[in-house]
């Protein structure tokens, strides 16, 4: 199952940002290298916000990896949700459905 991590940013998010970006990055790509974390960034133009996939079971890995990042917890985050995504197409789809199927 795939799932989102949604972040809404501050209004100062980028001038903050700079302090925590290293504790951030380096916890993104550990959750990448145990194959929680499939692809990350920011939203772009404005940068308002993030999206993070994950894929496993459960929300668990997304919740824990927003309750420990820095960006949270510095209150760069103003909120986060996590929403469950029901892939189908591509060859990464959690549950992939065939035309005619």
């Amino acid at each position: 199952m795939h799932f989102l991590l949604l972040y809404d940013f501050i209004p100062d998010y980028l001038e903050r940002r700079p302090l925590h970006r290293s504790e951030h990055l380096r916890l993104a790509w550990d959750a990448h290298r145990r194959g929680e974390l499939v692809l990350a960034g920011a939203l772009a133009d404005p940068v308002d916000g993030a999206v993070l996939l994950f894929t496993g079971e459960s929300d668990r890995a997304a919740r824990a990896f927003a309750e420990s990042d820095p960006y949270v917890r510095a209150g760069l985050v103003k909120r986060w949700s996590i929403r469950p995504w029901a892939t189908v197409v591509g060859g990464m789809a959690a549950t992939p459905v065939l035309p005619g199927s």
